[in-house]
């Protein structure tokens, strides 16, 4: 059978030869609608660039993609830190593919199956379809996820509803009663999930006390510190505002800290909050957290990697969570007092 070239795979594209080639270079200049049709003729005609064939001689490309969706993140950023350093003590490159647009994500998945661009892919909070998942394994790509889970493909993650659990007894632990929550909208372009079940875990933690969280003490809104300041401070306006509020990244925390500062509340003998995650920020705002190893999650990712380039079989892992207590979280006001009385 005939080797399908780049010219053929322009003219299956309608566009020009140069145009395939940026994509196949990852260049940002091609719109979205050009990098899908093009991205399709290669699967069409089952196109491998020169370079490609050159890196399949050797057996290796030395090369990883990691894709993190919105990799400035606090908490992305600290995965990316454990993987540079295990990718580059393997020899490996790390090429970063950053996602921040549903299709980016759906184009990401079919040309990493272009056989000889990546060895493998480490994905940080996304996960491929199940279609996606078939398609990589049968172009010889090793997966591993990051913060999610799939029926197929190893993992590193933590129990997202024990942490809400946790967060909820800290807070019962010490006295409070009117608690608030302010976490991710359920609808997200990405389908991210780990929100909502922390606020599973915290909202059934509660329940089991006798403490059900209130509907009107939930704040939930997109993703960032600046909505979840605005979300905190409609909580903290309302005629019966809370004395605790459990968020569910630490982001989101010092969004919440933002909130009580402007409203003149003192943290945490006023208020007491607590985030999720343990990224660096929340040492220096002295921020009570749900701790993961986030940084760990990284490194063990490249290991997996790693051995599933070797062929081994490997199982996915659940890392552990601590309440780290920095001094946001107090019993409410006159609490000790009523329970002596």
């Amino acid at each position: 059978m005939r080797r399908s070239t780049i010219a053929a795979v322009a003219a299956e594209a309608g566009v020009g030869v140069g145009t395939v080639s940026r994509v196949l270079n990852g260049s940002p200049s091609v719109s979205d609608g050009t990098r899908r049709r093009v991205l399709e003729a290669i699967t069409t005609l089952d196109y491998q660039p020169s370079a490609v064939a050159r890196a399949l001689s050797t057996g290796r490309t030395h090369a990883v993609g990691v894709v993190a969706p919105f990799f400035t993140q606090p908490s992305v950023v600290e995965r990316l830190r454990g993987m540079s350093r295990a990718l580059s003590e393997s020899r490996h490159q790390l090429i970063l593919i950053d996602v921040e647009r549903p299709e980016q994500r759906r184009d990401l998945f079919r040309s990493a199956t272009v056989r000889g661009r990546y060895d493998a892919l480490l994905t940080v909070s996304l996960a491929p379809t199940d279609a996606e998942a078939r398609r990589l394994e049968s172009a010889g790509i090793p997966i591993v996820l990051i913060d999610r889970r799939h029926a197929t493909l190893p993992s590193i993650s933590v129990d997202d509803t024990a942490g809400g659990r946790l967060a909820a007894e800290h807070l019962l632990a010490l006295g409070h009663r009117e608690i608030g929550f302010v976490g991710d909208e359920e609808e997200n372009l990405f389908g991210f999930d780990s929100s909502l079940r922390r606020r599973g875990g915290f909202a059934a933690a509660l329940a089991d006390a006798g403490v059900p969280l209130a509907p009107e003490r939930i704040a939930l809104r997109r993703h960032g510190r600046e909505e979840a300041r605005i979300a905190a401070a409609g909580l903290l306006a309302s005629a019966a505002p809370p004395t605790a509020i459990f968020a569910t990244s630490d982001m989101q925390a010092i969004g919440v800290l933002e909130a009580a500062s402007v409203a003149g509340l003192r943290v945490p003998e006023d208020l007491s909050v607590i985030g999720f995650d343990d990224v660096e920020a929340a040492l220096y705002v002295h921020l009570t957290t749900v701790a993961q190893p986030i940084r760990e999650s990284g490194t063990l990712g490249v290991q997996l990697v790693l051995r599933r380039m070797a062929g081994e079989d490997v199982e996915s892992i659940e890392q552990g969570l601590a309440i780290v207590d920095r001094g946001s979280t107090a019993p409410p006001r006159g609490w000790a007092s009523a329970g002596e009385g």
